[in-house]
């Protein structure tokens, strides 16, 4: 049970915001433990800056110990661990969610003709990893005895990236990423027109009293959960999987067809034909249509219009980082304008600048002072950024789950886990996780990357080690599980595991 120190308590609540069950509530600026829920868990004690909490030996009888993972959670009654997955119901720790035996994405291909027989999603885990995995199942498939082995294994080699189609600016590369104040994870290298964020790893989960923010985030974003970030230096973001970001309170409603320079390109036939000159802002590369060689290609002339950037060549500029148009620096359409040479320039010429999902368009016409002045769209001009906008794809938030089922965990599967590992490069056994198909990262261990949008939902959760638990299935041939060392004396036919499950149910 846990002891709350009135005098060094603060009321930060910190303890009340961790608690996995909900056991603490924070009264007149003093943490209160509710003793009939508390599973003795430690998650409180760990993040209280003021060792204000203290845990002591539980010794209530009706209570069972959960060892399903070091934490050992004592739990009550009717209630569950800190994991959310073991129910003591009045007799035994019972897994509360049905094994989940048939949603699998995952299906054959010319290197695993053979899909996963169950996914591990409500299978458990037999802790110590000594143990052979909760399930090991056989079954024929086309003439062929396949066996499928599944467990819940936590990972603390744990995390998320996270592609979050936008233009928007959030940050600089390598910026921490915070939740609720704590440090989550980093940007990381932008991709083509995406920006990325690499959160968790083990590091950030077992490397300080944070690492339970951290568990949290990445299950919530691979469950498809909304989750609220503030990047250092730069913006508040809210995403979820599979939705448009928020970025600054601001929907993005559209990914860019492609930086300035390919915009210029992509689109130059239909910019020709409605305006004089094109500026595509752009934070990678602003794009200029007569200077471009897309605009020589169609004749064009250079017509002296110098757009604000660093030139990098003919047509495409190098732009500035910041929070306005194409997430470059640029508020208003008219700082697109850094010179005019009115010795090829002239009066009323008219140049189109827009973003290049062309969610902001503004048309500009040079005067007789060799100055350019904002004009009302025409409908050419309006035509044109329609094209421009109907060729963008919708905006998202899309989350890839990594791990690495390298260590202990194997030895669920085999006594040589050496011959796993190498028989999963070798692609003799298909490794899913959440019944979804992986890529294995090549070089030595299993680190694996997984879309999560493919994956059973709501299938990870996590301990308070802290680590994310991840449903991970191996699939091969019976052949080759008694090659690589496999608990065979453990295997059950697929027949015999669903007549369990439907006794089970009765």
């Amino acid at each position: 049970m846990i002891i709350v120190n009135a005098e060094n308590c603060t009321g930060c609540r910190r303890c009340e915001k961790n608690c996995p069950v909900g056991s603490i509530t924070v009264d007149a600026g003093v943490a209160l433990v509710d003793f009939f829920s508390c599973v003795g868990c430690g998650v409180c004690v760990r993040t209280c800056a003021e060792e204000a909490l203290q845990k002591k030996q539980q010794t209530e009888n009706e209570r069972l110990v959960c060892t399903s993972c070091p934490i050992n959670c004592s739990i009550p009654p009717g209630k569950m661990g800190a994991c959310k997955r073991f129910f003591h119901d009045g007799v035994n720790l019972l897994r509360n969610r049905r094994l989940v035996v048939d949603s699998i994405a995952s299906a054959p291909d010319e290197r695993f003709p053979y899909r996963p027989l169950i996914t591990a999603v409500g299978s458990g885990t037999n802790y110590p990893c000594f143990k052979p995995a909760p399930y090991i199942v056989q079954d024929n498939y086309r003439g062929v005895d396949v066996v499928t082995v599944v467990t819940e294994a936590p990972l603390s080699y744990s995390g998320v990236k996270v592609k979050i189609d936008a233009n928007r600016y959030i940050g600089e590369e390598g910026a921490v990423v915070k939740r609720e104040g704590r440090v989550v994870g980093m940007v990381t290298t932008e991709e083509y027109g995406a920006k990325m964020l690499t959160l968790g790893g083990a590091n950030l989960l077992s490397g300080s009293n944070d690492g339970f923010v951290v568990a949290r985030t990445l299950v919530d974003l691979v469950n498809g959960r909304k989750v609220n970030l503030k990047i250092e230096g730069g913006s508040r973001i809210e995403i979820q999987q599979g939705k448009a970001p928020l970025i600054d309170g601001i929907e993005e409603d559209y990914m860019r067809i492609g930086c300035g320079s390919a915009t210029i390109g992509i689109m130059g036939k239909h910019f020709a034909g409605a305006v004089d000159e094109v500026i595509v802002l752009d934070y990678h590369v602003i794009g200029l249509l007569t200077e471009h060689a897309a605009g020589r290609e169609l004749g064009l002339k250079y017509n002296g219009i110098v757009p604000v950037g660093r030139k990098s060549t003919n047509g495409r500029y190098f732009g500035e980082h910041g929070h306005g148009w194409g997430g470059t620096n640029i508020a208003d359409p008219l700082q697109a304008v850094k010179e005019i040479d009115m010795e090829k320039a002239w009066p009323g010429l008219k140049i189109l600048v827009t973003e290049t999902t062309g969610q902001q368009a503004a048309l500009l016409e040079v005067t007789s002072r060799g100055t350019a002045e904002e004009v009302p769209m025409t409908p050419e001009s309006l035509e044109v950024i329609k094209i421009l906008a109907d060729n963008c794809e919708t905006s998202c938030v899309s989350v890839i789950y990594t791990g690495g089922t390298g260590g202990s965990a194997r030895s669920g599967v085999t006594r040589i886990p050496k011959k796993l590992t190498e028989a999963i490069h070798r692609e003799e056994v298909r490794l899913t996780i959440g019944g979804a198909p992986t890529f294995v990262l090549p070089g030595g261990g299993i680190n694996f990357m997984v879309d999560v949008s493919k994956m059973v939902p709501d299938s990870i959760t996590w301990v308070p080690t802290p680590a994310t638990v991840a449903p991970v299935e191996y699939t091969m041939t019976r052949e080759k599980y008694e090659e690589i060392g496999g608990h065979t004396a453990h295997i059950r036919t697929k027949q015999q595991l669903l007549e369990e499950l439907e006794k089970d149910d009765d």
